[in-house]
């Protein structure tokens, strides 16, 4: 089996990590920080909102069971993408709406899917303000961050 890799941040990441996770196809999931500039931050410093980095959960995934087109569906479902730097009651750089893509081919299908989410009107009269950027250095979380909901016999958080 072949896996791939896909990052998303959509707010706070616990209950994104558990909904993706309960995709079938989607072999491992872990929570971190990603697109800022301060090296192995802590969720302390990210929660500062200064070192520029978003709560993403970054998943493996094989192809030939779930496709990159249905985890871009997922995202946009588990999340509002026209609110900036906010989910619900977290707002902050570190909470908002980013697909960080590990191909070409994942960055066209994102650039694609926002044009269509767009052209359907479905967010009017709101507009997509979701990032479309390069993945860079993932930074794993605290382990008691990871399977957070999980290992508290939760089913989700606010979002």
């Amino acid at each position: 089996m072949s896996t791939e890799k896909a990052t998303f941040g959509a707010g706070c990441f616990w209950g994104v990590e558990m909904a993706f996770a309960a995709i079938p196809g989607v072999t491992a999931t872990a929570v971190g920080y990603e697109g800022g500039a301060l090296d192995n931050p802590s969720y302390k410093d990210v929660c500062t909102d200064t070192t520029g980095h978003a709560e993403v959960v970054e998943l493996d995934f094989d192809p030939e069971k779930v496709s990159y087109e249905t985890l871009l569906d997922a995202f946009f479902n588990l999340h509002d993408p026209t609110t900036l730097n906010r989910q619900g009651p977290d707002w902050g750089t570190q909470y908002r709406s980013a697909i960080f893509f590990h191909s070409p081919e994942q960055e066209a299908a994102a650039r694609a899917k926002i044009e269509q989410l767009t052209a359907e009107g479905r967010y009017k009269p709101k507009r997509i303000v979701t990032k479309v950027e390069p993945a860079q250095t993932f930074w794993r979380a605290e382990e008691y961050h990871q399977r957070y909901l999980e290992k508290r016999g939760l089913r989700s958080c606010h979002i």
